[in-house]
């Protein structure tokens, strides 16, 4: 882990901290997930840097499930509604931005893109779950729209040890870098212009 800078041109993107998913069987517990995520929001929102909340949904027919062959294929049928609500601690605040998505990845059919750029984001800090699905599709997609990626490595879990493992010791140090709650929040009260 290296020592990060962080400045006005930041956001916070945190992923899949919904109910649904924060039931699933997670190596870290969600609940601690979850007061992570709160706490990097809270200061987020006091810096005056952006929020973005992204939770998966489908509609109610399934219609806009991804259809791709798998050996491990995902729902075959859509979640009920309260699977994509957000628990009421994490709120989505008056200026904080709430994605949908249908995919692993936040960018992929989402206006995640243009709502950063239009607000000059370069930088984003990325936790949620799960660290090598959705956290890390959109850690890729936002490497390759050339976004410095800070990553908060105790405020981000998997269903999977190993593949948690695997994405913070090989893919995220090639993506950006790795970091901590504390660490990130120690540097918000350093922001550069």
């Amino acid at each position: 882990m290296s020592e990060i800078t962080l400045d006005k041109h930041t956001a916070l993107v945190l992923i899949d901290l919904q109910k649904g998913i924060m039931a699933l069987p997670v190596v870290t517990p969600s609940e601690q997930i979850l007061d992570k995520g709160i706490r990097l929001a809270g200061a987020f929102r006091t810096a005056g840097l952006p929020v973005v909340l992204v939770k998966v949904a489908w509609s109610p027919d399934g219609g806009d499930l991804p259809t791709t062959r798998a050996d491990a294929p995902g729902p075959t049928t859509a979640p009920p509604a309260q699977f994509s609500e957000l628990p009421p601690e994490l709120a989505a605040g008056a200026d904080d931005i709430v994605i949908t998505k249908r995919h692993w990845g936040a960018f992929t059919g989402t206006e995640l893109d243009l709502q950063l750029r239009r607000r000059g984001i370069k930088r984003i800090v990325l936790a949620g779950i799960s660290t090598s699905i959705g956290v890390e599709s959109t850690a890729r997609s936002a490497w390759e729209h050339s976004y410095d990626l800070v990553f908060a490595q105790d405020a981000t879990t998997d269903t999977d040890a190993d593949a948690h493992t695997h994405t913070f010791t090989k893919i995220f140090p090639r993506l950006g870098h790795v970091s901590t709650t504390d660490e990130i929040l120690t540097a918000l009260k350093h922001l550069d212009n």
